[in-house]
């Protein structure tokens, strides 16, 4: 085959190729529009979880988030969270009861209300559970792992409540009927 009629049909294909992903409708992941414009976080702004949360929601860009109590009456939603829990479970201990393998938990229970007290959305429990093999010879490195794991949870946890909080639909008022 001769150069100018190679160059013809790789140009060709790639040219296909690219009308081909074009074409399948892909398109990188944005953020959900969500039904309500400012959020009162009801939880610590201090803790990790608390931090990454109110974080990923200011960085929708589409919401305010309020903090200070006085401001909860101003808000369209307010999202509590109710709990938040680390464990550490030994699953794997050696003949002479050392610890091989540990669990680590990671559970939040959490709701969102408007401030009148109308639930959106009930209170639910989100788990996530990592597995850490362990040894003490190598503590120090296991712990930074176990901090790695633990972060990776949280973050995990935060995307699956935003996903949750793009899902609400904001319920208008009750239809009156008419006699």
């Amino acid at each position: 085959m001769n150069a100018p009629r190679r160059f013809f049909l790789t140009a060709v294909s790639q040219g296909l190729l690219a009308v081909g992903l074009v074409g399948c409708g892909f398109h990188l992941r944005q953020t959900q529009a969500l039904a309500f414009k400012t959020l009162y976080a009801n939880f610590s702004t201090t803790s990790p979880l608390g931090v990454e949360l109110r974080r990923t929601l200011l960085g929708t860009g589409q919401l305010d988030v309020l903090t200070e109590p006085k401001q909860m009456a101003k808000a369209d939603a307010v999202l509590d969270i109710l709990g938040e829990e680390r464990q550490q479970v030994p699953v794997g201990v050696s003949a002479t009861g050392q610890v091989r393998e540990l669990q680590l938990r990671l559970r939040v229970r959490f709701r969102l209300r408007t401030p009148e007290g109308v639930e959106l959305i009930e209170p639910v429990e989100i788990y996530q559970q990592r597995d850490l093999s362990f040894t003490e010879s190598a503590a120090l490195s296991k712990e930074i792992e176990q901090g790695i794991l633990y972060r990776d949870m949280q973050t995990d946890i935060v995307q699956q409540i935003m996903r949750r909080l793009s899902a609400v639909k904001r319920r208008g008022p009750a239809p009156v009927s008419q006699p």
